[in-house]
């Protein structure tokens, strides 16, 4: 069975969010499980491209309106990540350095989906299923049954998974000349609310479409920034399928990134790496260490942080510490910036991403904060648990599927509502928790023995590939 990720991410090559570490991680497990999966992603002008080695193995143009673009295919020569790496370079167009944040994003997007699809079905004449990640590759599906470039590959099945529905990839009807050639007649199929919607074409036209939670599943039949109509029209074709984690990557005991290994039978190495990150960044080491990673966005809550601290250090003065790592709004930004420059002795905040600080925060924090109001999976709560820090989450999609309780014999504290009220009314649980050691090494052993490995979620991708597959298999007799 052979298998193509395409997406617009992959960890380590480009990472911007979770879609990077699931396409990272999933097509390695999936390989073990006999699987012959790869990816196909844009190229970027970033250090894993520049540093490895790369082969080109095709060339091609394609159309977009009225310019004709070259396009090259290379293949990462050694393996390194454990399965095939292709990339799609058009000078022009996808070969910048960032992934997202371009005025041209949908044309960039269309020209990686048809210069994919121009390479395969020049040079695959064996079966494929395309698994389509996001809105970046939702076009594909709809191309493969009704583009007039793409014969070769009509009927092949295709899975589409929705990391996060809130974002669709729209654009306006105008941008249909851009795009290679289809069957008009069936234009319905890519317009949702008078615009062209990947997404909603990526739901329509595969064969399956996966979330990344059994619970943000369900969110998506009532909550779906427009699409809930179509997503419970297509509930059969419907999977739930909670991320995984890379356990190579994300493990205390194997972690290069950390300074002392540890594990859940001998927790010495988290109290010395607290110790050592404390001392680094000027915090007390007797309080709780309290952590934010991720996007400074409105979904993830985020601009709920500066009113929380303020309120959090007169409600438990000189009674914690708060680390944040992250980027996105600019008032937020600049907010949680003052923040640290007035309580200095107890607010740390780095704008931006560091993927090695994030192993040292989450190998060193008492609790992490996730009070998202949007979380489809979220991975920051299970890397979390991996390395024994209680996550503080707020009960929605993944968040409410993979955190338990502590006041069910669990080992997370949860809220309902992202407020500031309910973030403090957890927050002095956390507290109230920390003072009491061993219960807290108690549910810190508890959280570190789940299994939040890719193992038990890739097998289930190969369950519904393998049941795409002799869908197929019974059409092509026909």
């Amino acid at each position: 069975m052979k298998v193509y990720h395409i997406s617009a991410e992959c960890y380590p090559v480009a990472k911007v969010g979770g879609l990077g570490d699931v396409v990272g991680a999933l097509p390695k497990y999936q390989n073990r499980l006999g699987i012959d999966a790869s990816v196909i992603m844009p190229w970027y002008d970033c250090a894993f491209v520049n540093e490895r080695c790369f082969i080109s193995i095709f060339t091609g143009e394609i159309k977009i309106g009225t310019q004709i673009y070259d396009y090259h295919i290379s293949k990462e020569r050694d393996n390194v990540l454990g399965f095939s790496l292709y990339l799609v370079k058009i000078p022009g167009l996808l070969d910048r350095k960032d992934v997202y944040g371009y005025s041209d994003e949908s044309i960039q997007f269309i020209a990686f989906q048809h210069a994919l699809l121009h390479w395969l079905s020049a040079s695959q004449p064996e079966p494929i299923l395309l698994h389509c990640h996001d809105h970046h590759s939702g076009l594909i599906p709809f191309f493969i049954d009704y583009g007039e470039e793409f014969k070769s590959l009509r009927g092949m099945p295709t899975v589409g998974t929705v990391h996060n529905g809130q974002y669709q990839g729209w654009m306006g009807w105008d941008q249909a000349v851009l795009m290679p050639a289809f069957d008009w007649a069936h234009r319905g199929l890519l317009d949702w609310n008078g615009v062209i919607n990947p997404l909603a074409a990526l739901i329509k036209c595969c064969w399956a479409y996966t979330t990344v939670s059994e619970g943000y599943l369900e969110e998506l039949f009532g909550k779906a920034n427009g699409l809930e109509a179509l997503f419970a029209s297509e509930s059969q074709k419907s999977h739930g399928i909670v991320n995984g984690i890379d356990s190579e990557v994300w493990h205390p005991m194997k972690d290069a990134l950390i300074k002392f290994a540890f594990d859940h039978t001998n927790l010495e190495g988290k109290r010395k790496n607290k110790m050592t990150f404390c001392k680094q960044h000027g915090l007390t080491y007797r309080l709780p260490l309290f952590s934010f990673i991720g996007r400074l966005v409105h979904e993830k809550g985020a601009d709920l942080l500066p009113a929380f601290i303020e309120a959090a250090i007169k409600a438990f003065p000189d009674q914690f510490n708060m680390m944040i790592l992250g980027s996105g709004d600019a008032e937020t930004e600049s907010k949680l910036i003052a923040l640290s420059e007035r309580f200095a002795k107890n607010v740390v905040v780095t704008i931006g991403y560091d993927e090695s600080l994030s192993h040292r925060i989450y190998a060193s924090s008492d609790f992490l904060l996730m009070p998202s109001r949007v979380e489809p999976c979220g991975l920051n709560q299970l890397y979390a648990m991996q390395y024994g820090t209680m996550p503080i989450v707020r009960k929605t999609g993944g968040l409410a599927d993979t955190v338990v309780d502590i006041s069910q014999d669990g080992y997370g504290i949860s809220f309902e509502n992202s407020t500031v009220s309910e973030m403090l009314e957890a927050m002095a649980q956390a507290v109230a928790l920390y003072t009491r050691k061993n219960l807290l090494n108690q549910k810190r052993k508890l959280m570190m023995e789940q299994d939040f490995s890719w193992e038990s979620s890739a097998d289930k991708y190969k369950s519904l590939y393998q049941s795409l597959w002799a869908d197929w298999e019974k059409l092509s007799k026909k």
